[in-house]
This record gives C-alpha cells, structure tokens and sequence, in this order.
C-alpha cells in the first residue's frame, strides 16, 4: 500500500470519528438541555429521563438546532414557565460547553 492511501484511510478514519464524536456530543447536549427544562417545569425524575430522551429524539426532526429549540418553547410555554427563545438558546449553549466537556474528558 503507498504513503498516499496510508494517509487518505487516517483522513478517512479521523473524519469519522470526528463525526461520531460531535454526534455525541449533540446527543449529550440535548439530554442536559431536557433535564434543564424538565427541572424548570417541575417534573419528577422518571418523568424527567423520559423527557430529556424526546428531547434527544427530536433533534432528528430537522437538520440544526431549530427542531429542538421549537420543542422546548413549546413545552415549556405549556407547562406555565416564563421563557423566551433567548433564554434557550443560552441554556443551548451553556449545555453544549458542558456536553463537549463529558464526552472529550471521557476520551
């Protein structure tokens, strides 16, 4: 095998673990967000795991952050919680720090 394929195949295998390592990443983020949320709406600890996984699962609605963004005002106006689209997408952000800090520290 030449040098030139040695280096497309470690291109090739970084780029994917590069990828699966932001898809973690996001899936993390998006399961601390729930657990923000359920917190603020007051839901009790299976109600809570039950709801950061439908956050989880509804990043898959669209490409970006606006599905999971649409689903927590939603929620979060039903259940009565004083919020605005700014303060969730600062809790975004915040988590992804955090969500980014679990998964490269458990590496």
């Amino acid at each position: 095998m030449t040098s030139f394929q040695d280096r497309e195949r470690a291109e090739e295998a970084k780029f994917a673990h590069d990828e699966e390592t932001l898809f973690r990443i996001q899936a993390r983020r998006n399961k601390l967000l729930g657990h923000w949320a359920a917190q603020r709406m007051g839901l009790d600890a299976a109600e809570t795991e039950a709801y950061a996984r439908a956050v989880v699962q509804a990043e898959f609605e669209e490409a970006g952050d606006e599905d999971v963004v649409r689903k927590l005002l939603g929620d979060l106006t039903m259940a009565k919680v004083e919020i605005d689209e700014s303060e969730i997408r600062a809790a975004l952000a915040e988590q992804a720090i955090e969500a980014r800090r679990q998964i490269v520290g458990d590496a």
